[in-house]
């Protein structure tokens, strides 16, 4: 499920996949590569890309950071400096080229270059791709190449004393790293999970985590190129292409456009010596549009630019576009004082359905092309349409902005900054500008791009001009501190990233912070614009039922916590450690309240379990639970509300937290039932206030008549009522499309032994069905369903007839001999109902069967 490749560029366009446009003519430097703590005699072998900690753990000098407690033994490795080497050969017809640049595309973080003994370079920032004219420094043969990388935890440590005074940095796990209160992480350009959350480890590392090569050519080359889309119709699509070129010397030089390697226009342009930018119009007839997932097909045009003089092609430059336009809608309501915030995706008003996205691993160069494709085609499998890309972890690689374009997956983009606040001087905002352009500039032609974001919680953590909101930072400076403070955020988030937006995109938005109810409105619980991150569930131990009480016009952040199942607790924990109060356990569980919290909700609606596995499954329950309610709730309030992602898709490592899938690729209760929830056409039954209310709702364009059959019923299926109903479901939007009193339904005080379930139907096909329950699980008598399995094998898939004799809940497939991904899991039968589900045949029949067992509630509970 989940792929441990350390991912190694053999090929240049390989590595370019990080620029997010695809060139000539490169020389890859990522063999022979050794490293050593600096200072020491012993050279070890490395990896590049890498990081110290993979490859400390490679050369068996180190355990796995993730197993069992392993990670607080780690903590020395941040503190010191390491060394990486490597001897490369270059022949005569290289040293030919006029221009020969080393180009790193990350290095993670204070690194000094030394190219054949001199220093040719000082990097400083993790996200920054750096490049170094280098012909002069190199020759023929061997030549060596040598970074030196230092402590990011020494030179936070001399940049905090001269600054004066500590900045907040509330999710800095300083303490468990042997700092005390030095949450030094903010004044490093750097990943700001690697300092830990509170859903993942403290394992700062160093290391050059993405490609190095030298890039040769020379003539010219092609240093980028923008494709400008500026509006889109069902017959024509007028394109710009702009594109950044650097000549050798001043001519006549002749820049061609290709579409799917079909030329549609060529520019005969007179260039002078150095950088310039030209510009090539042209127009694709009756364009496929790009749709997000579910609204329409990902059609992709290949755009190349080519630059030629004198018939010779002297470098080129291609990128994947997508044919749309993306706008967000902030329209003032026409009463109450409210504005809007949708996305319109090609002049058609969109729902965002999704969550938010963390990094894939800590150590980030092992995460796989595979595990990228797994992730973001697991979202796409959900039925979400939108991916928040949070801002306490990087910019990420090529090939996942790549997959959202073929997937459909829109993107919410945070530029990196969380939960701190940041210092002002001009070296700290110099390198944010930088860093910036790098990324807008790489990541601008991708069609999943809907918005650029200044940053995560900030703006509602500090709370300018509210001396009664926010997160308490203020209280702890004077008023010369809090200006200063104050003036570095305004110059960063309000001048600084909203002008390089504005500058380097054609009118994509940039919003200041999330959440925010729009410039200088704080967004609060009873926000009327702008997006909302409902944290009442969880934080502020709200029931569940005020996931229905407050509402957001985009609900950009809410979550559960659950732990990963039991299979996966196993992969990282001995038998002793099987209790949620065990040092493991409680080392993998990063929120400080987390636990605690998920027994004080679990005690309301369930029976907390004895048995360790049981637990979690329960606790998986719950999560679900909750944000099944929420998904529901917030798409039965469109069009007020239009987007809901919640906390979190995936995990950085194994841990108890707000995911939906966990670090080893397992799908929890929760990713399963967002499935369902996100389905094009739903029903959201709700039951409050003595009435049945069912909610419609549907992202299509035209309405659509249905049918709800409604079926009450004992839990040894005999139906004690039955009703059709006829209704219309909305276009685009939600209805309440029936109600009827509960004292018309035959419960007969026996809330705790019915179900009522809602089908959806249109014509003779299933959209969607509920299960209703009029009691607490904790309450339901359950009887035993008298489960029953058979596995087959079709091809190379397995096939499980599971047949339950009464009502089921709840009822989880596992398989222990095998990581395998089933069809469904966590679901519902009738009494009598077959249902096939299949997954993955990836080891033989008999293994599988002798593996194979299922878990369900009426198991985990005292009867």
């Amino acid at each position: 499920m989940r792929f441990r490749v350390i991912l190694i560029a053999l090929l240049f366009m390989v590595q370019l996949a990080v620029t997010g446009q695809t060139a000539n003519n490169g020389k890859s430097i990522d063999k022979n590569w050794k490293f050593r703590q600096a200072g020491t005699m012993h050279w070890l072998p490395a990896s590049i890309p890498g990081t110290v900690h993979t490859d400390l753990l490679a050369a068996g000098k180190i355990q796995d950071p993730f197993y069992r407690l392993n990670e607080l033994d780690q903590q020395w490795i941040d503190k010191v400096n390491w060394e990486y080497k490597t001897v490369f050969t270059l022949t005569d017809d290289d040293l030919k080229h006029d221009n020969l640049h080393l180009l790193f595309e990350g290095l993670d973080t204070y690194a000094d270059v030394f190219l054949n003994e001199v220093k040719v370079l000082s990097a400083d920032n993790m996200f920054i791709t750096w490049r170094v004219d280098a012909k002069k420094y190199l020759k023929q043969g061997e030549n060596t190449l040598r970074v030196y990388f230092t402590s990011p935890l020494i030179k936070g440590m001399a940049k905090q004393e001269l600054f004066g005074y500590h900045l907040p940095a509330s999710n800095d796990q300083s303490k468990l790293g042997g700092m005390g209160p030095n949450q030094v992480s903010i004044f490093t350009r750097k990943a700001g999970y690697h300092f830990g959350w509170d859903w993942g480890p403290r394992l700062v590392s160093s290391g050059i985590w993405r490609p190095v090569y030298l890039e040769m050519w020379n003539q010219a080359r092609i240093e980028n190129l923008h494709v400008i889309q500026k509006t889109v119709s069902k017959n024509r699509a007028p394109i710009t292409a702009e594109v950044e070129i650097d000549v050798a010397e001043a001519g006549d030089y002749l820049l061609e456009i290709l579409v799917d390697n079909v030329k549609a226009t060529s520019v005969p342009v007179k260039l002078t010596a150095g950088k310039s930018v030209q510009k090539a119009d042209f127009t694709i007839l009756n364009p496929k549009l790009w749709w997000p997932n579910g609204l329409g097909d990902q059609p992709l045009y290949n755009i190349t630019a080519r630059i030629e003089k004198s018939g010779t092609e002297l470098d080129s430059r291609s990128a994947n576009i997508g044919l749309r336009t993306i706008k967000l809608v902030r329209k003032p309501d026409a009463k109450g004082g409210g504005e809007s915030f949708f996305f319109e995706v090609n002049g058609r008003p969109v729902f965002a359905k999704g969550a938010n996205y963390i990094p894939n691993d800590v150590f980030l160069p092992r995460v796989s092309p595979e595990t990228y494709e797994f992730i973001v085609k697991s979202a796409a499998d959900a039925n979400m349409n939108m991916l928040r890309v949070w801002g306490g972890g990087v910019y990420e690689e090529n090939i996942f902005y790549d997959l959202c374009d073929k997937y459909g997956i829109m993107v919410w983009q945070d530029f990196m900054y969380a939960c701190s606040m940041y210092p002002g001087d001009d070296d700290f905002l110099n390198s944010a500008r930088r860093e910036a352009e790098d990324n807008v500039k790489r990541l601008r032609n991708h069609a999943c791009i809907a918005l650029w974001c200044g940053n995560n919680e900030i703006e509602v953590a500090w709370a300018e001009g509210y001396e009664d909101r926010g997160w308490g930072w203020k209280k702890d400076y004077n008023p010369e501190q809090r200006a200063t403070i104050w003036k570095a955020y305004d110059t960063l988030f309000h001048q600084i990233l909203p002008a390089v937006v504005e500058q380097f995109t054609y009118q994509q938005p940039y919003w200041h912070s999330s959440p925010s109810a729009g410039m200088g409105k704080l967004s609060g619980y009873e926000s009327n614009a702008g997006d909302m991150h409902y944290w009442g569930v969880w934080h502020g131990q709200h029931p569940f039922s005020d996931f229905r009480k407050y509402k957001a016009r985009f609900m950009s952040e809410y979550g559960f916590q659950s732990f990963p199942e039991f299979n996966s607790v196993k992969k990282y924990t001995l038998p002793e450690d099987w209790s949620i109060e065990s040092p493991v356990m409680a080392s993998h569980q990063r929120s400080g309240i987390g636990n605690l919290r998920i027994k004080q909700y679990m005690e309301v609606d369930y029976q907390i379990p004895e048995n360790f596995e049981h637990l979690l499954y329960v606790g998986q329950l719950l999560q679900a639970d909750a944000i099944k309610m929420a998904l529901k709730t917030h798409r039965s309030d469109m069009p007020y509300c239009m987007g809901s992602l919640y906390w979190q898709l995936n995990d950085v490592w194994p841990v108890a937290s707000w995911s939906g899938i966990d670090y080893y690729g397992k799908w929890k209760a929760l990713h399963y039932f967002a499935k369902e929830a996100l389905k094009n056409q739903i029903i959201n039954v709700v039951v409050e206030d003595g009435k049945l209310l069912i909610y419609g709702v549907s992202d299509l364009t035209q309405k659509t008549s249905a049918i709800i059959r409604l079926n009450l019923a004992d839990f040894n299926g005999l139906s004690l009522w039955n009703r059709p109903v006829k209704i219309t479901l909305p276009a685009n939007s939600s209805s309440l499309v029936y109600s009827i009193d509960l004292k018309e339904l035959p419960l007969n005080y026996q809330e705790n032994k019915v179900v009522l379930t809602a089908t959806l139907m249109v014509g003779s096909n299933e959209i969607d069905q509920e299960f209703v329950y009029f009691a607490k699980p904790k309450d339901l008598k359950l009887p035993d369903p008298g489960i029953k399995t058979r596995i087959s094998q079709k091809g190379d898939q397995f096939v499980i007839e599971v047949t339950s004799q009464k009502l089921c809940k709840n009822l989880m497939l596992i398989s222990d001999n095998t990581d395998v991904l089933f069809s469904d899991n966590f679901f519902d039968m009738q009494p009598g109902e077959i249902r096939l589900i299949t997954c993955p045949a990836t080891i033989r029949w008999e293994d599988f069967e002798k593996g194979f067992r299922v878990l369900h509630l009426q198991k985990t509970m005292k009867l």
